[in-house]
């Protein structure tokens, strides 16, 4: 065998090095497993995609669910699939849910007769579900990247320099931290709110109080969450700290929830690689922050939350759920929408994910895609496809549907599937250079599953309203309003700065629950005016 295929094992690591990984809970076999595989071209299928174009709002793959008019129809479907895909979640189409009362509509086009659903049909429908939907975060990283200043920078100079002292204020709050325990938004008086993770529990508190009773099946809205070998410990610790939380505790009394227990996956964390410049085969990274012998620990990509979460995903299905909502921690507009769980309960199809149209800040992430055999996909902007391929179609004139991260999945169709999805999500390496050096990280993207599925729906959203995310802490720092007014920002940033603070203000008042009192957001059952 030539050197370049050789498999490498642990006995072959330098002591200091293998000292330094056992350190940092890195998975030596699942680690030297992944290098193993790339260096023998395992993973040379994984090619970057090309895309044949973007696919348009249809109605039926692509959904536009923007406009939120209670009489607007927003989806329609045929009408013996709907009823069948309906009665499976137990709700009849009778009474207040009827073509007679006005909510629902026939439509008939030769021989097919459809129907079409209301916003305010979907959303009454959607509520019937919402206690069967559980609903997981993805909290396996910590917030390196998170507070990393070269990334931070990029997304522009100015802007940074105008970010800098509140944003050196926190980073070093937030840096190594689990970010769902990060504050996911800045207060008006310049202090710390509610962490992401405090605005998950609360959400699913507020949704128990908005239902009667005789909508409140237990367990109601199970939460659930892949960790990682580095932060579930401080995680758990946390959550039996937040019992007492304002944000928390007075709701989860009023409506008898715990507010604070989760089922977990935990995942391993992996080295990063030696970055593509020092060629194949690819060795473990081994000069972090300039020292020698010293790893960087990273986790496997989202993506490796089929494998973990395999148990938790079966042990819902059991306790009743049929839906299962996941999405990224760190973004504050991904919450459990009726009107989404309604789309997907009549569609029957498998799984449904959110999409916005794509803007400046939107650099990290994935876009969807045609592809050449007509297929659609999410392709991760640098592991799968470059920025500059971006920059060609949008050049082209498309709007740009970028992926906000967040699904939600038929666990009837999913759990079957759970060992085929994990086996089959493509791995892909991407080049790095960040304040530990210049390295490569393999990562399972999560929302390439869509290249999985039979079909799904995609969910033409509003930006402002659902993908509020914090990829970087200078985000999280313009969407609670630093640097919007500053003329010296670039214009179209000022502009999405204000469209992303006026969404933060409407998603913490409507979704969450908050009042902004003497420049603070409070619960609004403790807000005194």
């Amino acid at each position: 065998m030539a050197d370049a295929e050789k498999s490498m094992t642990e006995e072959d690591l330098d002591p200091a090095l293998r000292g330094d990984m056992i350190a940092k809970h890195i998975d030596i076999g699942l680690t030297l497993d992944i290098l193993n595989r790339y260096n023998s071209g395992d993973f040379d299928h994984f090619a970057k995609v090309i895309p044949d174009g973007i696919p348009q709002i249809d109605g039926t793959g692509v959904v536009d669910i923007r406009d939120r008019s209670p009489d607007r129809v927003l989806f329609g479907f045929p009408k013996e699939k709907a009823l069948a895909n309906l009665e499976k979640n137990g709700i009849p189409l009778s009474g207040e849910l009827s073509v007679e009362k006005g909510a629902l509509f026939e439509k008939r086009e030769g021989a097919k007769l459809s129907l079409l659903f209301t916003t305010e049909a979907l959303e009454a429908i959607g509520r019937r579900i919402l206690g069967r939907c559980a609903y997981g975060v993805l909290n396996g990283g910590s917030a390196t990247s998170y507070a990393d200043l070269k990334k931070n920078r990029a997304i522009d100079e100015t802007l940074f320099s105008i970010l800098r002292p509140t944003f050196e204020r926190f980073a070093e709050q937030c840096r190594d931290m689990p970010k769902g325990l990060t504050p996911a938004y800045i207060n008006p008086d310049g202090s710390p709110g509610a962490t992401f993770l405090e605005l998950k529990m609360r959400a699913r508190l507020l949704a128990a109080q908005g239902l009667c009773s005789t909508h409140r099946d237990e367990p109601f809205m199970p939460l659930f969450q892949m960790t990682s070998t580095a932060n579930h410990e401080q995680l758990m610790r946390a959550y039996g700290n937040a019992r007492n939380s304002p944000f928390l505790a007075p709701l989860a009394a009023e409506v008898g929830l715990r507010s604070s227990e989760w089922l977990s996956g935990i995942q391993p964390m992996i080295a990063a690689y030696t970055h593509s410049t020092e060629g194949r085969p690819k060795r473990i990274f081994d000069r972090a922050y300039g020292r020698e012998h010293s790893a960087l620990a990273l986790p496997g990509g989202h993506g490796q939350s089929f494998m973990v979460l395999a148990d938790v995903f079966r042990d819902l299905q059991g306790k009743g759920m049929r839906y299962a909502m996941l999405s990224n921690i760190d973004n504050i507009g991904a919450y459990a929408d009726p009107v989404e769980l309604a789309v997907l309960a009549i569609s029957g199809k498998p799984a449904g994910f959110d999409f916005s149209f794509k803007t400046p800040v939107d650099l990290k992430g994935g876009i969807l895609v045609r592809t050449q055999d007509g297929s659609r996909n999410v392709v991760d902007i640098g592991p799968a496809i470059e920025l500059r391929e971006i920059e060609r179609l949008e050049r082209g004139g498309a709007p740009i549907l970028f992926n906000c991260a967040t699904g939600i999945f038929d666990l009837d169709w999913l759990v079957p599937h759970l060992d085929e999805i994990a086996r089959d999500l493509p791995v892909r390496f991407s080049d790095q250079n960040k304040d530990a050096g210049a390295y490569s990280q393999a990562e399972q993207v999560t929302w390439e599953v869509v290249s999985l599925l039979p079909d799904f729906i995609a969910f033409a959203v509003d930006k402002k309203r659902r993908f509020l995310a914090a990829k970087m802490l200078a985000e999280m720092l313009l969407t609670s309003g630093f640097g919007i007014d500053d003329e010296s920002v670039p214009l179209q940033l000022r502009e999405t700065g204000r469209l992303l603070h006026e969404g933060q203000a409407w998603l913490l008042e409507h979704v969450y629950g908050l009042r902004c009192v003497s420049g603070r957001w409070q619960p609004r059952e403790l807000a005194r005016p």
